[in-house]
């Protein structure tokens, strides 16, 4: 779904510490005319239960800081037989126990049903601030497969894709469907009509 690049092109401060995120973002937006710029910066990161909480707080308080509009990102993997565990805490949780912790908690578990979910998250110096989400349903594999993307890539099957992960998609086909390219295809179409 190439667009034409409109002669003005837009620019999106992106506030992120992942580099693989800030590629897939990138192409995600490049199809709007958007060019992102990644600011590395120590987000705070509030605990809470809800991503778009999450996303929020983090963009409102970098656009203050910055005195710059911000975009956020805060995504996780929500498992329906561990009551949504990891969610929000999904980057902990992938630093800590991995992929492999995740399977060892899944071992013999039939309901593998899973989500993945994003809330992207647009703030103004000013406060003004709106939330973009997206979410992509599937499940859990029983071994990791795969050599790309990144996280829990390699164990998460999206329903449709005849039990490939995310981490045997190519960037574009994974783009297409995943719970990131829903929220920045929403805030994508939103931010063009903002700044005509």
């Amino acid at each position: 779904m190439k667009r034409k690049n409109s002669a003005k092109r837009k620019v999106a401060y992106f506030l992120s510490n992942n580099v693989n995120k800030f590629r897939e973002v990138a192409r995600i937006l490049e199809e709007y005319g958007i060019v992102i710029a990644l600011i590395k910066l120590k987000k705070k990161e509030i605990q809470n239960d809800s991503i778009e909480e999450i996303a929020k707080v983090s963009a409102e308080e970098a656009a203050e800081e910055l005195n710059l509009p911000v975009v956020t990102e805060d995504a996780g993997l929500f498992i329906d037989a561990l009551n949504g565990f990891p969610g929000p805490y999904s980057s902990f949780i992938y630093r800590t126990i991995g992929v492999e912790g995740i399977l060892k908690l899944m071992s013999g578990v039939e309901n593998r049903k899973a989500k993945f979910k994003s809330a992207v998250a647009y703030a103004e110096p000013s406060g003004k601030s709106r939330i973009f989400s997206g979410e992509v349903s599937g499940d859990i594999s029983v071994t990791a497969k795969g050599d790309k993307g990144f996280g829990f890539d390699p164990i998460f099957q999206p329903y449709g894709y005849e039990g490939r992960t995310f981490a045997e998609l190519d960037t574009d086909e994974k783009n297409a469907i995943s719970h990131r390219g829903l929220a920045f295809r929403k805030f994508a179409e939103w931010y063009i009509s903002k700044v005509r």
